[in-house]
């Protein structure tokens, strides 16, 4: 066997196995659940969903939105190149050296505005698919509670990080060197394992029954595999694949996480009645992590 391939082989099993494990620990054990917490613990759960938030915050912006708006602008300079487009970029003729329409942004747009048609379709068809899942106001004990997210969303959430992560492993599948896969594969095994544990624990907090918690979870680790096994495919058949429709579809995964992440995670976080400095922290803290796994991922 190629070593290549065999590298890429670890890389697909650790990156199957580990984010599983981290998701299963929020998703199965009891101390994680909310609902059921009370004075110091709530507080504890409540600044573990803060780190959680910025977590989710980072990949957005730092991995999901950057990742897009480059390689959508990438692949509209190599079609420059080959031939004129459509709609070319806009130029002066004073020189000025502006980069003309941004189709990257366009598209991320695309993608958060078709979240938000949907869900506004089903909130007009089905008002309770996304109304809260808590018991707060069934308890004294919580009152003051935020409401906990919505069963919609956390499939929104779930579905656009499922998306992202092919994207991961086709990155780590196409890769040409041993060392070149093995540093990105560790850079991504550290980023989605915070996510699945980050990804789990949202799911407690909306309610998703405990059979399709797990199941997401399955489908979310088994999705860095699936593209670790496409780009090896690829890489395999010297074919270039169809690079603009990659960016594109990732652009409209990245504008349904910025969607779920500003109208959703953090909101959620925010209302709750901690110190908000704390809060702050917590979230600035889970940002800086992402931030940090973005100089090799």
């Amino acid at each position: 066997m190629d070593p290549l391939l065999g590298v890429k082989i670890g890389c697909l099993a650790g990156l199957l196995v580990v984010p599983l494990l981290c998701g299963l620990i929020p998703a199965q054990v009891q101390w994680f659940q909310i609902n059921m917490a009370r004075g110091k613990h709530r507080r504890i759960l409540s600044f573990i969903g803060c780190f959680a938030a910025g977590v989710f915050l980072g990949a957005c912006i730092m991995h999901m939105v950057a990742d897009a708006l480059g390689d959508i602008k990438a692949e509209i300079e190599k079609r420059q190149q080959q031939g004129p487009l459509v709609l070319k970029q806009n130029t002066t003729s004073e020189g000025d050296d502006s980069e003309g329409y941004p189709f990257g942004e366009l598209i991320i747009s695309f993608g958060f505005f078709l979240v938000f048609f949907i869900e506004s379709v089903v909130l007009s068809c089905c008002p309770r698919a996304v109304h809260s899942h808590g018991d707060s106001e069934a308890h004294d004990d919580h009152k003051g509670t935020p409401e906990s997210h919505s069963s919609f969303r956390a499939f929104v959430l779930f579905l656009s990080l499922s998306f992202h992560s092919i994207f991961e492993g086709l990155a780590i599948g196409v890769q040409k060197e041993d060392t070149g896969a093995i540093q990105l594969c560790l850079a991504v095994l550290i980023h989605k394992a915070i996510v699945a544990f980050s990804l789990a624990l949202k799911l407690v907090q909306s309610g998703t029954k405990a059979r399709w918690r797990l199941l997401y979870l399955v489908v979310f680790a088994l999705m860095s595999p699936v593209g670790i096994a496409i780009g090896i495919g690829v890489s395999l058949s010297d074919s270039d694949g169809s690079g603009l429709a990659q960016a594109v579809l990732e652009g409209v995964a990245a504008g349904t996480f910025l969607y779920v992440t500003f109208l959703e995670i953090l909101p959620y976080e925010l209302r709750s009645h901690e110190s908000p400095l704390i809060k702050f922290s917590f979230i600035g803290f889970g940002f800086f992590i992402m931030a940090v796994i973005a100089i090799w991922a």
